[in-house]
């Protein structure tokens, strides 16, 4: 979700509004503290390339495997309502980027895409999965579709939700995009009604955003350093011209986009049809940038057709 971050931060922090929150210092969350919450009897901790990843790993072993990927600024969490229907009959694996929810900032300060590509690949090996399908939203499905270039032998089938990847106003291929200086305040504060008001950008419908939800994007990005990682992250966030690396996937692939996203144009949808020769668009009429959160029954039928294919 970079591009609502640096929309809502940039656009809605007024004087005014940082006025009023310098008062209200947000201070950083152990993930001790934050563990009590956000753990369960599947999740544990694997060293990835000197980094410390959290990880939800279910389902059969033997199973078929997939391997999902989360947007900027979430976390694994975003998958659990698909989780537990997937899991029956595959080996269903998802984790915290490093900086993000419950896993350490990445100790080498490299937020790169070759970087979380490398991660992903690193872990899988850790595992001992040969291979896997890629499942990404926004961020993560342009991590998703690096990785099924870099490493196509180990991707047997590919799910982008609402990828990024192409230019838009502000993110331009090339450059690393501009933060707004008012965007570093987030270090210092973060009024919860601030996150929410990002949050809800998200969603074609944001009476589905729940209390819930929000509480747990608030206390993740609370975190001990994954402010800070976050905007490294963005620092780090340059595009290059997706077109002739998507060109080169054969791997089969499923696009899921939500036409009401407001945060990545559905008008993308059809850039990535033209680019990917291997790819069929399943769209949403009612639903956002993270129909899987919105929508979790309704968006997971055409991915449970697509993975007994």
């Amino acid at each position: 979700m970079v591009k609502s971050v640096l929309l809502v931060l940039g656009g809605i922090l007024t004087p005014t509004i940082i006025a009023t929150g310098i008062w209200a210092w947000t201070s950083d969350r152990t993930r001790a503290e934050l563990s009590e919450k956000y753990w369960n009897s599947s999740t544990h901790y694997v060293g990835v390339g000197g980094t410390q990843l959290r990880i939800r790993d279910t389902g059969p072993k033997d199973a078929p495997a997939l391997v999902l990927l989360h947007g900027f600024g979430s976390s694994l969490e975003t998958w659990e309502p698909w989780a537990q229907s997937l899991s029956v009959n595959h080996r269903v694996v998802r984790f915290d980027l490093p900086g993000c929810g419950l896993s350490e900032p990445d100790r080498t300060g490299d937020y790169s895409d070759a970087r979380s590509v490398s991660l992903v690949k690193d872990l899988m090996d850790r595992l001992d999965i040969g291979t896997a399908a890629l499942i990404g939203n926004s961020m993560g499905g342009r991590i998703a579709w690096r990785f099924a270039v870099a490493f196509p032998a180990r991707t047997s089938k590919l799910v982008l939700i609402s990828p990024d990847g192409f230019a838009s106003p502000g993110f331009q291929y090339g450059k690393p995009p501009r933060v707004p200086a008012l965007m570093h305040l987030m270090k210092y504060f973060l009024p919860r009604p601030l996150l929410e008001m990002n949050l809800a950008a998200a969603y074609a419908d944001p009476t589905r955003l729940t209390e819930s939800v929000v509480d747990r994007y608030y206390e993740l990005l609370l975190a001990s350093g994954n402010r800070a990682a976050m905007i490294n992250r963005m620092r780090q966030s340059v595009l290059e011209n997706p077109v002739p690396i998507l060109l080169q996937i054969r791997t089969p692939t499923l696009l899921l986009w939500g036409k009401k996203d407001r945060l990545i144009p559905y008008g993308n949808a059809a850039d990535y049809l033209a680019a990917l020769p291997n790819a069929t668009l399943v769209s949403f009429a009612e639903l956002g940038h993270v129909p899987h959160e919105e929508a979790p029954a309704e968006s997971l039928k055409p991915l449970e057709k697509f993975l007994a294919e």
